[in-house]
């Protein structure tokens, strides 16, 4: 090999600028060691941490107990040459940038060797400083962008699998969620209704022929809107308007709510033809009660406008205060309130003859097609349950009445676990014996579970 000039010589070295954030190795490989020394003055100053061998057997053993970030061989070096090491290099320690340094009559026999092992670059001697030391910072900073951009695919995967995991907890957290939610829900509209129903009961604590008749109306009025094809939340108003509908008559007098209406005095009756007006102005600080409240209003007038409290004709009476009417009217025939008690068949004669006049045709149509085809409920006859045999689920086949005849508990009421304990305590404070009929059905299926 030829002798190395002093361009080799620490004076022409030059620090370079922007020093690497971290340490950067190098391995200086030539069997001359004069050539060792000098690539090792070059890199003096540069921040590099320098290592050196002089044969490819000493750089394999460097880079068995040592980290190597870039290697500079020489091309011809007795035993194993360059071309060899940095193919070993290569197939055992890929990471590291592979430079050869060869003189120029080696450059065409070095060729296929540089494709062997994948230089970087090759280099020739004698070299020029600058253009090693800007070769190198360049490998470094490839190398960096190359660390850099593993790091990001690392941490992308790792956050990558971190969302999914994120994502499949909220997944299920959303739905835990939504069905806590849901539960909630339904139990607020029935803590809801049932909140309604026990305000409908304060008209029976009157007594007589108000016994039940607010369950009943609602149930007919309810059955009748859903033969009608009625949206859902319109079915819900009716029936909730029917339990509701005489609570105005709790502030009359009893000498008006103890005789059968045709037998009302003028005084009286006017004071009864107030009770509609009365029952929406109960509702009135309630927003979500107000289309209830219109119903409840208008649950007297007639269809030829000869109706109460304010005349409406038609199809300006609110079409749930159309249905309520009848409703309303074809239980008080039954009951007496309105005259003699009649049997199913009479009322129906009489709502019939009122079709055109008092009630809306088309209604009265379905009404009394849906009477007519009503069936008692499927299944089993009820079953008489004492309070301590009570289950979950059991669910009312007849209402539950105190002895004065106030209806506690309708009918189809679903009895839960805290109710159970409410009636035994009612049963407990009040010295009587509850007994309620059931449905054998669900009986069988609480006494299974």
């Amino acid at each position: 090999m030829s002798a190395l000039t002093e361009s080799a010589s620490e004076a022409s070295a030059e620090p370079v600028a922007d020093a690497p954030l971290a340490e950067w190795s190098v391995l200086c490989v030539d069997d001359e060691p004069n050539v060792v020394s000098a690539l090792r003055r070059l890199f003096r100053g540069t921040g590099y941490r320098v290592l050196t061998a002089t044969s490819g057997a000493e750089a394999l053993e460097v880079f068995a107990r040592d980290s190597v970030d870039l290697i500079i061989s020489d091309m011809r070096m007795p035993g194993m040459d360059g071309a060899q090491l940095l193919e070993e290099v290569r197939a055992r320690w890929p990471a590291t940038t592979r430079m050869l340094l060869t003189g120029y009559a080696d450059v065409q026999s070095s060729m296929a060797a540089i494709n062997r092992g994948e230089v970087y670059r090759y280099l020739t001697k004698p070299w020029n400083d600058d253009e090693i030391l800007t070769t190198v910072n360049a490998a470094f900073e490839r190398q960096a962008l190359e660390r850099e951009k593993r790091r990001l695919e690392v941490l992308t995967r790792q956050q990558a699998a971190a969302l999914r995991e994120l994502n499949a907890g909220l997944e299920g957290k959303v739905a835990a969620r939504t069905a806590e939610l849901q539960q909630a829900s339904d139990k607020l509209k029935r803590n809801y209704l049932n909140s309604i129903k026990a305000f409908s009961h304060l008209i029976e604590l009157r007594g007589g022929h108000f016994v039940g008749h607010a369950r009943r109306t609602a149930e007919l009025a309810r059955r009748t809107a859903r033969a009608m094809g009625l949206p859902d939340a319109e079915q819900q108003e009716v029936f909730i308007a029917g339990l509701l509908h005489d609570i105005g008559q709790i502030g009359l007098p009893d000498a008006v709510l103890t005789r059968s209406v045709p037998r009302l005095s003028d005084e009286e009756s006017a004071l009864y033809r107030r009770h509609p007006a009365m029952g929406e102005q109960a509702l009135l600080a309630l927003d979500d009660m107000q289309p209830v409240a219109t119903l409840i209003r208008a649950h007297h007038e007639r269809h030829d406008g000869r109706g109460f409290p304010d005349g409406l004709v038609g199809h300006a009476i609110p079409r749930g205060a159309r249905i309520l009417a009848i409703a309303d009217t074809f239980d008080d025939l039954q009951n007496g309130h309105l005259g003699a008690a009649l049997s199913v068949d009479e009322a129906r004669t009489i709502i019939l003859r009122g079709r055109g006049s008092q009630f809306d045709p088309e209604i009265v149509d379905v009404f009394l097609h849906t009477e007519l085809r009503a069936a008692p409920a499927a299944g089993a006859p009820p079953v008489a349950v004492r309070s301590e045999a009570l289950l979950p689920g059991m669910v009312l086949a007849r209402p539950l009445t105190s002895p004065d005849g106030v209806v506690l508990l309708a009918a189809g009421h679903e009895l839960t676990a805290d109710l159970i304990q409410r009636v035994r305590r009612y049963e407990a404070r009040d010295g009587v014996a509850v007994v309620l009929h059931v449905r054998a059905s669900r009986l069988t299926q609480g006494l299974a579970a």
